[in-house]
């Protein structure tokens, strides 16, 4: 039993970890997202200031231009991490199911233990329902 313990300790660590990590990699994508957003906002007031919304044209803003590159570098590093994301999803998933079969374990010996040997208190119950 202790050295179950011992494994149920180490799995719901585990499984503490992969949770910060997925809640890690959510806080990156929502942070990312803030700053695309942010650009974009940049983006419509330097193209309205300047009176040019055609990337293409001569006079469009060096400075939009630049802030449209950010967004899209942005945007690649949101899908790189939604798909880390998935995979830590799926890696708390496996841990969580690793964790509830040790537990269950741990509970079936629990009550084998509680069987095979019942506490006094059962005991004289069992003796006293036999007397009376």
């Amino acid at each position: 039993m202790k050295s179950r313990d011992a494994v149920i300790r180490l799995k719901r660590f585990e499984v503490d970890e992969k949770r910060r990590k997925v809640e890690d990699i959510e806080a990156m994508i929502g942070e990312l997202n803030t700053m695309a957003t942010d650009l974009d906002r940049q983006i419509s007031i330097e193209q309205e200031r300047a009176g040019v919304s055609d990337v293409n044209h001569y006079a469009y803003p060096t400075f939009a231009k630049a802030a449209i590159q950010r967004r899209d570098n942005l945007a690649n590093s949101v899908s790189g991490l939604e798909a880390k994301l998935a995979a830590a999803r799926g890696d708390l998933d496996e841990a969580l199911e690793e964790m509830k079969k040790i537990e269950l374990l741990q509970e079936r010996d629990a009550e084998r233990l509680k069987i095979e040997n019942p506490t006094p208190e059962l005991v004289a119950l069992g003796a006293h329902r036999a007397a009376g």
